[in-house]
């Protein structure tokens, strides 16, 4: 499974700055609205130091990392659910996405001008709430008297519990709260939603397109996450991290270090997009790769090892799992299990972050 992540936000606030450094593509990034006309998608493996180490242990002939989706859309202006800009057009494009993260300018260049003529992330943050809310509201009100009629005729206590729910999310959304924010509160079951993709029901994360010396501004940051809570916010200068994207990972780190971080803002982003939706890996390893795959917290073994290839897991028979931490120790398998390390797993175990596994099945 690939976690993706829609990436929205105002026209000129670094959203495809950020999306070549992410991908280290190329993408038009220009001064002037809908400089992205058509969708950005790029794949990013998620940093994860424990690969090099299996890979010296197995001799690994590859490493292969966990992956995120981005896809980078058209900056959207007010009136966007109405059709202003390029509108639901490209709403539409982060309707699959499993989670929404949203560029802030908080940045101050006069030579990059801003959609509404001043920088303030509280405005912004109001403005694509408030579009995301007008489209959710279109999509419910022309669903709404579909599940209504299907409810009447099947007669089904689920189908009665959906159109509950989606009632409640329509007022919920008239009130002016994105259903992330408010659904546990006025008692809405988001499974109850997910077949009409709504854009404000997925996690949001916030990412703070920040001027340098901002990075080390602890104030700053405790004012900007206030108007966030209790979705995370992340703090980068887009202008770094591109940079960033084009330094060996040495001269990288030199460059964090020196602005008072040890983590550049896209692998922040990264980590925790998958904290966000309870997502984890498991890692693999042998002569060919070192792979972390990625999974669900509390995945059982069987649906683990589906991640591989369905057969794995209609014909899972057992796993022999080790931590992470008690393989580096012990410095190879054969010592790992020669130290009792290493345990057979049945059907039932719940995965763990970092477990390495070799799955044992018949089909």
């Amino acid at each position: 499974m690939t976690l993706t992540i829609g990436i929205v936000g105002l026209p000129n606030v670094g959203k495809s700055t950020l999306f070549n450094a992410l991908t280290k593509n190329n993408v038009l990034a220009a001064n002037y609205p809908f400089a992205t006309i058509e969708p950005n998608i790029g794949v990013v493996g998620v940093p994860d130091p424990r690969l090099a180490a299996l890979a010296a242990i197995h001799g690994s002939a590859r490493q292969l990392p966990a992956t995120v989706s981005f896809v980078d859309i058209a900056g959207i202006v007010r009136g966007a659910s109405e059709g202003e800009g390029l509108g639901n057009k490209f709403l539409a494009n982060i309707r699959e996405s499993d989670a929404i993260c949203q560029v802030i300018r908080a940045f101050r260049d006069p030579n990059v001008v801003h959609v509404d003529g001043e920088v303030s992330p509280k405005s912004d943050i109001e403005t694509i709430n408030t579009e995301l809310i007008l489209a959710d509201l279109q999509t419910i009100e022309k669903a709404l008297p579909r599940l209504e009629k299907e409810s009447r005729l099947v007669k089904d206590k689920s189908k009665t519990s959906i159109v509950t729910d989606v009632a409640r999310a329509q007022e919920l959304l008239e009130s002016g709260t994105t259903l992330y924010a408010g659904a546990a509160v006025a008692g809405i079951d988001l499974d109850d939603l997910r077949e009409l993709h709504l854009l404000t029901a997925k996690p949001f994360l916030y990412v703070f397109n920040v001027d340098e010396d901002e990075l080390g501004d602890e104030g700053f940051k405790i004012e900007m996450r206030s108007l966030v809570a209790p979705a995370e916010a992340i703090f980068l200068d887009a202008k770094v991290e591109a940079e960033l994207a084009e330094l060996p990972d040495d001269e990288a780190l030199e460059l964090l270090q020196s602005l008072g971080v040890e983590e550049s803002g896209l692998d922040q982003l990264a980590h925790v997009g998958f904290r966000t939706l309870g997502l984890q890996t498991y890692l693999t390893a042998g002569p060919k790769e070192s792979r972390a795959w990625t999974i669900p917290v509390g995945a059982t073994a069987p649906q683990a090892a589906g991640v591989i290839h369905t057969d794995f897991q209609k014909g899972f028979i057992k796993a022999e799992v080790v931590s992470f931490g008690e393989l580096v120790e012990a410095g190879s398998m054969a010592e790992a299990k020669a130290r009792v390390k290493v345990r057979i797993e049945g059907k039932d175990y719940v995965m763990q972050d970092g477990d390495v596994v070799e799955f044992r099945f018949n089909v």
